[in-house]
């Protein structure tokens, strides 16, 4: 743990870490290790040291769970194990979001219309909006009534979308669509 976790070692390395999140909320503090907050399903490791001393750190979740009843990218994540100025960039198989040089609410913007999936856009986008219009607070807006309401209706009927329908769950070959479609359009035009 001296050498491999070492912070000045990673900072030195320049490394590009890749983690995996539970969940991701809009402004791009991540759970990676608590279901619904309380019940844990795997320790944070090494995470937590890589996270805060790559050259750049990277989170990867799949934009849903449970045939569409779980959505990764929620309002207010139920756990913070790695806080938005250690998270650079997310990817789903929606896509990527830069989340460098970006402030909370650009955050939330790129999170939504790059990483969530189509089921739950739109419901994010009003939460941001109520959030813009309720929250005292304007920097990190939040509507503090609604921000775990996500959870607590997967509690009470098993999904955190109100109509709740079946979705496609992602696979490896939607994973592998998406990262192909991101290298065509990071490519250099010629």
């Amino acid at each position: 743990m001296e050498i491999s976790n070492n912070p000045e070692v990673i900072r030195r390395m320049g490394l590009i870490t890749m983690n995996t999140a539970l969940e991701a909320d809009i402004y791009g503090n991540v759970n990676s290790t608590h279901v619904l907050g309380s019940s844990m399903m795997n320790g944070i490791g090494g995470s937590g040291d890589f996270t805060r001393n790559a050259y750049i750190s990277i989170f990867m979740a799949p934009s849903v769970a449970k045939g569409g009843k779980i959505s990764a990218f929620v309002p207010m994540v139920s756990h913070v194990d790695h806080n938005e100025h250690s998270v650079q960039i997310m990817v789903s198989e929606q896509g990527l979001a830069d989340l460098r040089a970006k402030s909370p609410k650009e955050r939330a913007g790129i999170i939504i219309d790059k990483c969530v999936h189509p089921t739950y856009k739109d419901l994010l986008k009003d939460y941001v909006r109520d959030a813009q219009r309720n929250s005292f607070a304007q920097h990190t807006p939040h509507d503090l009534k609604q921000a775990l309401s996500w959870h607590v209706r997967l509690q009470e009927t098993g999904s955190m979308h109100p109509d709740h329908q079946e979705t496609k769950q992602p696979t490896s070959k939607d994973t592998e669509k998406a990262a192909k479609k991101m290298d065509q359009t990071a490519a250099p035009k010629k």
